[in-house]
């Protein structure tokens, strides 16, 4: 199992750290510690080291060097893009339209209230109940006014992988001066990243979902895109997000960059394995569970079941004493839990919403966790199940 006798299915939160990036970190913890925007030696060797990992992450993406803007996430880079896209937009006399769909990440979700506060119109594109973009809908949202489409390339919740290609023959179609933002945050484990979002003009990433550092991201900012900073100051990442460089952080996201890239053929079907038992084992196990998703556009590390009659705040508390971890759609807040919001609209009713758990495998999951899941999990449930009964 893993570390600590802990069975950890909650890899779609964060991700271990992987070794090569722990030791990139402490080489540039220990002994490079100087702030790249200075210009003595100290500093210039932390300036090489950072155009270095820029330089690995540019790969890793599919994009050049100069495209990419290091953030301390995937939450500012998702606020950067789609509400810098729409100031810059807005300031060019462009149009005031965004385009989003109603199962984006918060940070998404958050960026576009804020821009319609603002006096931008926003229009919010539903999903199938596999949690698919309507891309019919879609169509017809977009328009020549629309300046900013943003749609995730992997869901968070259910691990939906959504038909960026066909978004983007659509952008292209019907809003061609529109800028296309895509959270590629929970792809970059399992999806080849520089291909799915080949045509997107904003990518955000996010380094903890692929074992690398948390407080670091990048967003990938195309040729000729235009933003609006939100941070001001220095001027640093070419004037786009000011602030002191997290060199040791930046290393750390681009070592584990790297490695993800490399092996992500065979952790993908390795995953993807085990995922499948762990699901086909608790759909058998468990009475009356079911999966959420599209199965056939899920990506390998997602394994989101529901159990009948259970509410998930009652099972995460269970399985959590009895050393598993995992996940809802939605945080606890004031001791209540509330239903996720991918799942509802997905057409779920709000009991099944609530009886659903996400458990997310990733690089670090072995066959143990696994076993280990499918004696757990089922037997907890089981103990559950009589005392709600009472």
């Amino acid at each position: 199992m893993s570390s600590l006798d802990t069975v950890y299915l909650d890899n779609a939160a964060t991700t271990p750290l992987r070794p090569v990036a722990r030791e990139a970190v402490e080489a540039v913890l220990c002994d490079n510690f100087g702030n790249a925007s200075g210009v003595h030696s100290v500093a210039r060797a932390a300036k090489t080291a950072l155009e270095e990992a820029r330089e690995t992450v540019a790969d890793g993406l599919g994009c050049r060097p100069g495209e990419v803007v290091f953030t301390s996430g995937g939450t500012e880079s998702d606020n950067l893009a789609v509400k810098g896209a729409a100031h810059a937009a807005r300031r060019a006399g462009r149009g005031e339209t965004v385009v989003t769909t109603t199962i984006e990440h918060k940070a998404v979700l958050a960026s576009c209230d804020r821009l319609e506060s603002e006096g931008f119109r926003v229009r919010r594109v539903g999903c199938d109940t596999g949690g698919v973009v309507d891309l019919d809908a879609l169509s017809d949202a977009l328009d020549d006014d629309t300046v900013v489409v943003s749609i995730m390339l992997v869901n968070n919740e259910v691990g939906t992988v959504q038909p960026l290609e066909t978004v983007a023959d659509l952008v292209a179609e019907r809003s061609p001066r529109a800028v296309l933002h895509t959270d590629a945050v929970q792809a970059v484990p399992w999806v080849d990243v520089e291909a799915a979002a080949a045509r997107s003009q904003l990518v955000s990433v996010s380094a903890h979902k692929f074992g690398g550092p948390k407080g670091v991201g990048a967003l990938v900012v195309r040729e000729g895109t235009r933003l609006e900073p939100l941070l001001e100051g220095g001027g640093q990442e070419g004037d786009l997000r000011s602030g002191t460089h997290n060199v040791a952080g930046i290393v750390g996201m681009a070592a584990a960059l790297r490695e993800t890239v490399a092996q992500r053929p065979d952790d993908t079907a390795r995953v993807g394995a085990l995922r499948d038992r762990l699901a086909a084992g608790l759909l058998e196990a468990v009475p009356r569970s079911w999966s959420n998703g599209d199965p056939l556009r899920k990506v390998a590390g997602n394994c989101h079941v529901g159990f009948p009659g259970l509410e998930v705040e009652t099972m995460l508390l269970a399985f959590d004493q009895d050393g598993l971890c995992a996940a809802a759609g939605s945080a606890c807040q004031s001791g209540s839990l509330d239903p996720s919001y991918v799942l509802l609209e997905m057409g779920m009713d709000r009991r099944d919403a609530l009886a659903s758990v996400r458990f997310s495998l990733g690089w670090s999951t072995t066959p143990d966790d696994v076993d280990a899941a499918l004696a757990l999990i089922p037997a907890a449930v089981s103990r559950l199940r009589p005392a709600r009964r009472r």
